[in-house]
């Protein structure tokens, strides 16, 4: 069986062509590539949000396909119009690539006061401005975005050869397929990515702060509506999460009306315990949009009576037995933690446990590239293309209670009377749902009961985020299910 795939021309979009190519020969299917040029990459004058052509990166292959001069087209997801185009189809995804964006920032402009950064996105200026003016390691007076058009490397080579722009704001996806795959064709573009990211900093923002525009990351592959061989194929090759998060974040994103001026990010994360949905920016009529949920897939009985207690908590820092020599990144789990080990100096990846430990380093001038969201130590960074080592040495810092070269000794008490607090009757029927920040406060509680009472306690309902403090909530518990998964207190309050 011999196919024509059809896509964009630029380094990425055939790179990209290559990888569904190559899916496909593993099923024994020859490939025929036809790459050129769209309407968007013949105009790199106007921001893409002004351009009045809607799918102005597919709709050039549109005819090709009706009239079979395509067997199918292979599109970033993004690029695609919300409105659903006649006679074609969208039939099959690979798995999705990183969602976030990256944000470099030239090593030269480290410390302005005034920054100005490369990129044509209105969600990215509207999200990252206030986002970087909080969590950049100095003060910032101004932040502005400048509009910048063309390929990867073309916009990484305007940014370095404008005097007047500080940085430039990619889609990280597009960066690690660039640099992950061994295609000899692109070495020569991964050589010069490698030379604009050597003379940069990045710092890849969180979703909760710059939620993806609507199916970045992800690719389509369209076919024509009739072509059931074709749909049979590619459903072999198909990543059903992977679409299921695109369609949703697009469902969304089309209710405001879809677009590429629109100030709007849509992200759906997918985990085991459910999808992470991020709405961020502001909508067409002036609303400010703030949402982050977790459409879990277990929900707690609404019988539940919910009960939290009070701890006496301290934290004395004791002499940092860590050596950061030969490591490529640490984890802190919280800024104290940092304790005495010099960050500040670090040339590895300092990445936070969440944005509230990313803001404080920040203050005290380190440069945190990342962090995990509040989603545990399980959560993979995805640095990998970046630092151009697949498996990264690791050191966190955290307390002594869970790691070895713990940065600072954590004491936990219950507060005087809280045990009283319980209801008996509430307790020996399991109507209590507790959240825990830490397995730490659990085993305090746990601790102070004994017999019946201690049985019963483990009976009642849990929650907790997701990572360690989960983990360590199974293995005590002996299992899931009466554990259940929140981002935060408040959402379990709520």
């Amino acid at each position: 069986m011999r196919l024509v795939l059809g896509a964009r021309q630029s380094d990425l979009a055939r790179l990209q062509g290559y990888l569904v190519g190559d899916a496909l020969k593993s099923l024994g299917v020859d490939i025929e590539y036809i790459f050129r040029e769209s309407l968007g990459d013949k105009n790199l004058t106007d921001p893409l949000w002004k351009m009045p052509e809607k799918g102005v990166f597919t709709q050039d292959f549109y005819q090709d396909l009706i009239n079979g001069k395509l067997d199918f087209v292979v599109h970033s997801w993004k690029d695609l119009p919300v409105e659903h185009t006649q006679g074609t189809e969208i039939v099959a995804t690979l798995p999705r690539a990183d969602q976030r964006d990256l944000v470099l920032i030239k090593k030269s402009s480290l410390q302005k006061k005034a920054l100005r950064i490369f990129s044509s996105s209105p969600r990215r200026e509207y999200n990252l401005i206030p986002f970087l003016s909080k969590h950049l390691p100095w003060v910032t007076e101004k932040i502005e975005f400048a509009n910048v058009r063309g390929n990867i490397p073309t916009r990484l080579q305007k940014m370095t050869d404008d005097e007047s722009i500080d940085g430039l704001v990619l889609a990280k996806a597009a960066i690690d397929r660039l640099l992950a795959h061994p295609y000899p064709e692109f070495k020569p573009v991964q050589e010069k990515i490698r030379g604009h990211l050597a003379k940069c900093n990045w710092i890849i923002p969180p979703l909760s702060e710059n939620p993806n525009a609507a199916a970045q990351g992800a690719l389509a592959i369209e076919i024509r509506s009739d072509r059931k061989d074709l749909k049979e194929l590619f459903a072999k090759i198909h990543c059903e999460q992977t679409a299921s998060s695109v369609v949703h974040e697009r469902k969304i994103f089309s209710g405001y009306g879809g677009g590429c001026h629109q100030k709007i990010g849509v992200a759906v994360l997918t985990r085991s315990y459910g999808e992470i949905l991020t709405v961020k920016g502001l909508s067409p009529k002036g609303e400010v949009l703030n949402t982050r949920k977790l459409l879990a897939t277990k929900s707690a009985p609404g019988d539940l009576v919910k009960h939290s207690f009070n701890f006496s908590i301290s934290r004395q820092q004791k002499p940092a037995d860590v050596s950061l020599a030969n490591t490529d990144m640490v984890w802190v789990a919280r800024s104290e933690a940092a304790g005495s080990v010099d960050l500040n100096s670090y040339q590895g990846v300092v990445w936070a446990a969440g944005t509230s430990t990313w803001e404080k380093l920040a203050k005290k001038g380190v440069w945190v590239n990342g962090c995990a969201e509040g989603l545990g130590e399980s959560e993979s960074p995805r640095v990998e293309w970046l630092i151009g080592k697949t498996q990264p040495e690791l050191v966190t810092l955290t307390h002594t209670l869970a790691s070895n070269a713990g940065t600072y000794d954590l004491q936990i008490q219950l507060a005087d009377g809280e045990i009283a607090k319980l209801k008996g009757d509430l307790l020996a029927s399991g109507k209590y749902f507790f959240y825990w920040k830490s397995h730490s406060q659990f085993q305090a509680v746990l601790t102070a009961l004994d017999g019946a009472p201690k049985q019963n306690f483990l009976n009642c309902a849990h929650a907790c985020g997701p990572g360690k403090t989960w983990q360590n909530l199974k293995d005590t518990l002996g299992s899931d299910k009466n554990l259940y998964i929140y981002l935060n207190e408040e959402s379990w309050k709520s």
